[in-house]
């Protein structure tokens, strides 16, 4: 028996998008829900206007013997932050983090949901919430709202519910006693119906990524190819007549045939987009640095010439320091506000004025010694198609091409925010 290509379209075409068009609907539906209404996440504003000033008299021990007394090695960056049982500093790594008391160097891990209630109570009032009916929920690794592969590193949670009139829950870090994700009732129950729909995102599927991945991956190729080949079976079927190009079918059938070629520039770039946004590295790059990159990137640093102890002249305003390593010296960054601060080189020694952002200059010299010779180091424009913004909102963010790969740098932290090849590009 011959088998018509026609025919095995058709066979693809039908038995995928009986199943699938319930799913097509709703990434549709939850889409546009998603477009208003995002996954919950603490922004940057509302992390920085839940910090407390610091009070210095507790600082009693440098970041350098931070570093020593977290047994970590290939440090990156440490923060000092004032927490309510005192000032604390998490000192990181490309892979984990530890938390430690600036005056004793003793492990800040929470453990108890009193001290975790205390801190996001504090959190709650700076930002102007109301936290005098705060209680403790659950302690857990995982819960909806707490899924995404970012807070890995803080796991467990305390949840907090503040009971105020918007509902807002807040959830401490274990590891550190950091908020890490606030959300809101409104919020909760538009994202069931938006990105928790749209992204598949059941708690426990989401919670094993690979399974996750694998299983929307697939879902996604699947109805690429439904679409793709309704696509082709449309355009086999067309018949021109009388020099006009007519559907051949009657009733509903020719709607199906004429909606669906009308829409199909729109359908194909809207779920193959979506289909490469879950790529995550297997045919493009996952737009991070290697390993090795990033290490070259950072340098060597000498955290043990930090000085011993944290300047008392700190402007009475400063709310955050994180100490972080680029091109292999130490740079200081004081933030008094969520969109103003001052780094300047504290390793090797330096007498060159503190400056709020990183220069272009200043990037390009360190990715052209760690990658190789760069062309160009500029900032890029906002209305960009790849452009990230920063953290801190004024500052800008560097582009440095080298070769065929593109480095984008936030000028606030040093952080490499993308890493693109100019032939594969990037997706996700």
């Amino acid at each position: 028996m011959v088998v018509r290509p026609l025919r095995v379209l058709v066979l693809i075409h039908r038995w995928l998008s009986i199943p699938l068009c319930l799913l097509f609907v709703m990434w549709f539906a939850s889409g546009i829900v998603m477009h208003f209404v995002p996954f919950p996440a603490l922004t940057e504003a509302e992390r920085f206007g839940g910090l407390s000033v610091f009070d210095v008299s507790k600082v009693r021990h440098g970041p350098a013997e931070a570093v020593a007394a977290s047994r970590l090695k290939g440090v990156t960056r440490v923060r000092l932050w004032q927490r309510t049982d005192g000032p604390v500093y998490v000192v990181s790594t490309a892979s984990g983090m530890n938390a430690l008391h600036a005056d004793d160097l003793r492990t800040a891990d929470i453990g108890s949901e009193q001290v975790a209630l205390a801190i996001a109570s504090e959190h709650a009032r700076l930002r102007g919430l109301n936290p005098a009916a705060a209680t403790f929920v659950e302690l857990a690794e995982y819960d909806q709202w707490t899924v995404p592969n970012d807070l890995d590193g803080h796991r467990s949670l305390y949840r907090i519910a503040l009971n105020d009139v918007a509902g807002t829950e807040l959830y401490v870090s274990s590891r550190t006693g950091e908020i890490v994700r606030d959300t809101t009732r409104s919020e909760r129950a538009w994202n069931y119906v938006g990105s928790v729909a749209h992204w598949i995102y059941p708690t426990t599927l989401r919670k094993d990524w690979m399974a996750w991945n694998v299983t929307v991956w697939w879902l996604s190729l699947a109805a690429v190819i439904a679409a793709l080949s309704g696509l082709m079976v449309g355009l086999f079927r067309l018949r021109r007549v009388r020099d006009r190009i007519v559907s051949p079918f009657r009733n509903w059938h020719a709607w199906h045939h004429r909606l669906g070629l009308a829409c199909a520039a729109f359908v194909m770039t809207w779920i193959v987009s979506g289909w490469l946004s879950m790529d995550h590295g297997r045919l493009f790059s996952t737009g991070a640095p290697t390993r090795s990159e990033a290490d070259r990137i950072a340098g060597t640093p000498a955290w043990v010439e930090l000085t011993a102890t944290v300047p008392a002249s700190l402007s009475p305003a400063t709310r955050e320091i994180e100490w972080f390593a680029f091109g292999g010296r130490i740079h200081q960054r004081n933030r008094t506000g969520v969109d103003a601060q001052q780094i300047s080189v504290v390793v090797p020694a330096s007498t060159a004025p503190a400056f709020p952002f990183l220069q272009a200059d200043q990037i390009n010299v360190v990715i052209s010694h760690a990658v190789g010779s760069c062309s160009s180091t500029s900032a890029v424009a906002p209305d960009d198609y790849y452009f990230l913004a920063s953290e801190v909102a004024p500052a800008p963010v560097y582009r440095s091409i080298c070769g065929d790969v593109w480095y984008q740098i936030d000028g606030a932290s040093g952080a490499n925010l993308l890493r693109m090849h100019e032939a594969g590009g990037v997706c996700g």
